[in-house]
């Protein structure tokens, strides 16, 4: 005889309950632990989407993945970085040509503003060489404390927390924070996480935001983080229908892992890759 799955949900809502009441620190500790080896045994394969080959590039990428997708990016950087391979030459740059290659990645003339203002900045103050410094970074046009973060991780091997809207969004979720500011943010996670991973847990916490926990329908029936969750049921829990809002390359993968059969086509529109 079938039966249905309440265990989940009562234990969701056992864990929302305790959390709202204010959660004691060593049980918030425990938890987060379980999502973090969850979070690695799920997306081993995490990283920067975004294509690049020197801190420059990089830079230049994030600037352009404001309000894009990682993938529209990666499409127009490889002729950009062709044309201006230092920061003189975004310096110089011809602002039509710049606005010309990057308009598919919208805002375009804010980001060619942002573009030109950096490279003069990286060559009048430090020699045409990108910074490797959190203050350095954020004084230059385009470059936030989110971008800083991300250039910081991933072109120099700084640790860092980036807090984009998927971030955002889960940590809040798995009620390791309420705060809505991004900043507020990066400084309570990294309580929680040694500083030595904050960087591939930003990467894990992003794939796992646009492959499972989506914003509009998250796949809480397929997630293996379900059990630590206490959002759990903020998108659907019959495994069936949660496994067709599952996206990704790995898609195959992460439904083996809650023990469902790659059979199920994926939903349209689910937001994989939203900014």
């Amino acid at each position: 005889m079938t039966t249905s799955r309440p265990a989940p949900a009562a234990r969701a809502a056992r864990l929302a309950k305790r959390v709202a009441a204010g959660e004691s620190p060593l049980g918030r500790a425990r938890r987060v632990g379980r999502i973090l080896r969850g979070l690695a045994a799920t997306h081993p394969d995490a990283h920067c989407e975004l294509d690049f080959r020197t801190p420059l590039e990089l830079a230049v990428a994030t600037i352009l993945s404001a309000q894009s997708t990682d993938k529209l990016v990666n499409q127009v950087t490889p002729t950009l970085f062709a044309r201006y391979p230092t920061a003189q030459d975004y310096a110089q740059a011809d602002r039509g040509e710049l606005e010309e290659l990057i308009h598919s990645t919208g805002f375009f003339r804010n980001k060619a503003n942002s573009l030109i203002g950096m490279g003069a900045a990286v060559v009048d103050k430090h020699d045409g060489v990108l910074p490797h410094t959190l203050p350095e970074l954020v004084a230059l046009p385009g470059i936030g404390r989110k971008t800083a973060n991300v250039i910081l991780g991933n072109a120099f091997g700084v640790p860092g927390i980036t807090v984009d809207t998927h971030f955002a969004r889960l940590v809040r979720r798995w009620g390791w924070t309420a705060e809505e500011d991004p900043v507020k943010i990066e400084h309570a996670v990294g309580e929680l996480v040694p500083k030595r991973d904050w960087t591939i847990v930003s990467h894990q916490v992003i794939f796992h935001g646009r492959r499972v926990c989506h914003a509009r329908r998250p796949a809480c029936g397929a997630c293996t983080l379900a059990a630590d969750c206490p959002a759990f049921g903020t998108g659907p829990t019959e495994p069936e229908q949660a496994a067709a809002l599952v996206k990704g390359p790995s898609r195959a993968r992460l439904l083996a892992m809650v023990g469902l059969p790659d059979d199920t086509p994926p939903a349209g529109g689910a937001d994989e890759d939203v900014p």
